[in-house]
């Protein structure tokens, strides 16, 4: 399993790699609560990459800081495509950043159901001039701190994927 050691180091790579293209990246951050932000606040000169980070806990604060219209949050819950979706293109909107990743999920220990179970986790991705994508995660139960660091490495995952092919 990767170690915090390591994501501190794919951080400072993504960071450099997103600075010599003049990319900016913001976060909305729900289940992780500013984890992915926090990372990449780590490395030095990180302020020429992150424009900022919204920790949308709330349906409320979803909905005021970034956008998500209330019908969608009543209509499929928080913890869906949906959502995560609108949540990384509100937060490209609300902010300087030219890609947005958002995290939506159930980390537990409780809040799980049938339909979404402890460690289903939304992931949205919003770049300048393209579709918004989704990613669904379905985590091994590995408590609620294991959740979160699973979302955080697949969060890592989709900016890099995005500096390799831009």
């Amino acid at each position: 399993m990767t170690d915090i050691l390591s994501l501190k180091e794919r951080a400072r790579v993504l960071v450099s790699r997103y600075a010599e293209k003049e990319i900016k990246i913001t976060t909305a951050e729900s289940c992780t609560g500013g984890l992915l932000a926090g990372l990449l606040t780590e490395v030095p000169g990180s302020s020429a990459v992150l424009d900022r980070g919204f920790v949308t806990y709330s349906n409320e604060a979803k909905h005021e800081m970034i956008g998500v219209p209330v019908d969608l949050l009543m209509s499929y819950g928080a913890v869906s495509s949906e959502v995560a979706k609108a949540m990384a293109s509100g937060a490209l909107i609300c902010s300087n950043a030219n890609v947005a990743v958002s995290i939506t999920g159930i980390a537990g220990p409780d809040g799980g159901t049938k339909d979404k179970p402890v460690g289903l986790v939304h992931f949205g991705f919003a770049a300048d001039q393209e579709e918004t994508k989704h990613v669904q995660c379905l985590f091994e139960n590995t408590g609620r701190e294991g959740i979160r660091f699973q979302a955080l490495v697949q969060a890592l995952k989709l900016l890099e994927n995005f500096i390799e092919t831009s």
